[in-house]
């Protein structure tokens, strides 16, 4: 009996929750309509958030309602973007699965609810029709579903009453089911898409990495070319140097060690902060959290730091993580004009998630352009299989969200 009001409530909640969709398609036409103008255009991505936040909703109700989750994932939506981005939108398989289910959902959902309700509230009256039919005028009776105008039709309904509970008792739990099955097969991802989505994913991020990690040797190279390897040929220069004044000239040898001294002294700090680049010592002493509470601490523009639930992640993740937040404050400091910024810093859970925004009052208008800090950041995310989300517009603020996902 508990499953029958679990089923009777969930297809009330639906009923009503039809008449929505409802709405919302006829807004959807109307959107569609207004596709000549360019307001029409400018409605897409407000609308279409609208419906994933509906469309989230119903697979939360189908899974409270048959205990099965109901798995989907959106691709993020484009900052900034043009018609082609907002056509990309409107048809790409995430909208037209959703847009199937609302329609379906308008039609069928309004329609179980008023029989939720009609079958009882017929059956009731069919049990009560023997006591008020003959107060009814004679050329008015009772039609449910007959005319009643004897005792002998009147003996009947409890009959059909009796047929209508037991069609409730089976049509009810039917719809509910229904209902859910339509949640849940068509606000799922289809498991090949989402094979060759993934697919398709992994192969961006393995020539993500790739691209990385030639960015990465290649700046490497250049570093150690411009500037230790240059200074210890010039410390082998100021040796040499020394070796023939100690024979001509002893008293000159002493200065020479010294600059050779000093530029091996400079050659070994650059060596270092070469090593610290590639990974920061300071991740292994104190963390994430502690490693960019340094960079706050040493950003020229003054930075709040919110750190909320952040927990350990592989160590290649927290150090692209320690790149970005760098890499976005130098950003910040070189280019926004801003005179505050704030980095939040978390992990979310299923799936397991570091999400990293980093928010500045400058003057706005960033792009992202082929060898930026930007597009740095973009490729070293990517690598890991991440989304980085610019929104920048003119007068500004900036704010650029970072997801990383944490591979557990």
């Amino acid at each position: 009996m508990k499953q029958r009001f679990r089923a009777v409530r969930y297809v009330l909640v639906e009923g009503c929750a039809g008449v929505v969709s409802l709405a919302l398609v006829i807004a959807g036409m109307v959107l569609l309509s207004l596709s000549v103008l360019i307001v029409g255009w400018a409605l897409v991505p407000s609308y279409v958030r609208v419906l994933r936040w509906w469309a989230d909703l119903a697979r939360a109700r189908s899974a409270r309602y048959s205990g099965s989750a109901v798995p989907h994932r959106y691709p993020p939506m484009p900052a900034n973007p043009g018609i082609g981005d907002l056509r990309r939108l409107l048809t790409e398989r995430s909208t037209r699965r959703d847009g199937g289910w609302l329609v379906l959902h308008a039609m069928g959902a309004p329609v179980a609810g008023l029989l939720t309700v009609a079958l009882p509230l017929g059956a009731l009256n069919t049990f009560v029709v023997p006591f008020y039919w003959q107060a009814m005028p004679a050329d008015e009776p009772v039609s449910n579903p007959y005319p009643v105008t004897s005792w002998w039709g009147a003996a009947g309904m409890p009959v059909i009453g009796a047929l209508y509970l037991l069609l409730a008792w089976w049509l009810i739990p039917a719809m509910a089911r229904w209902l859910a099955l339509l949640a849940s097969s068509l606000l799922a991802d289809d498991a090949r898409a989402d094979l060759s989505r993934r697919v398709s994913e992994l192969t961006a991020s393995r020539a993500a990495a790739l691209d990385a990690h030639s960015a990465e040797l290649k700046r490497i190279e250049r570093d150690l070319h411009d500037g230790a390897q240059n200074r210890l040929v010039a410390v082998v220069m100021m040796l040499g140097m020394a070796e023939r004044a100690l024979s001509n000239n002893p008293d000159q040898a002493l200065p020479q060690v010294h600059r050779a001294q000093a530029a091996a002294t400079e050659a070994l700090s650059e060596l270092r902060a070469l090593v610290h680049d590639i990974y920061p010592p300071i991740l292994d002493e104190l963390g994430l959290d502690g490693a960019v509470s340094a960079l706050a601490g040493r950003s020229t523009v003054p930075c709040v730091l919110e750190i909320e639930n952040l927990r350990r992640a592989p160590a290649a993740v927290e150090a692209a993580a320690y790149f970005v937040v760098a890499e976005a404050l130098t950003n910040v400091a070189k280019h926004s004009g801003a005179h505050a910024v704030t980095v939040r810093a978390a992990t979310k859970s299923d799936p397991e998630t570091m999400t990293i925004d980093v928010l500045d009052n400058g003057h706005g208008g960033a792009s992202e352009r082929l060898g930026g800090g930007l597009a740095g950041i973009r490729r070293r995310v990517e690598a890991f299989e991440g989304t980085v989300v610019l929104d920048s517009p003119a007068g500004g603020p900036t704010t650029m969200r970072v997801e990383l996902p944490c591979g557990y």
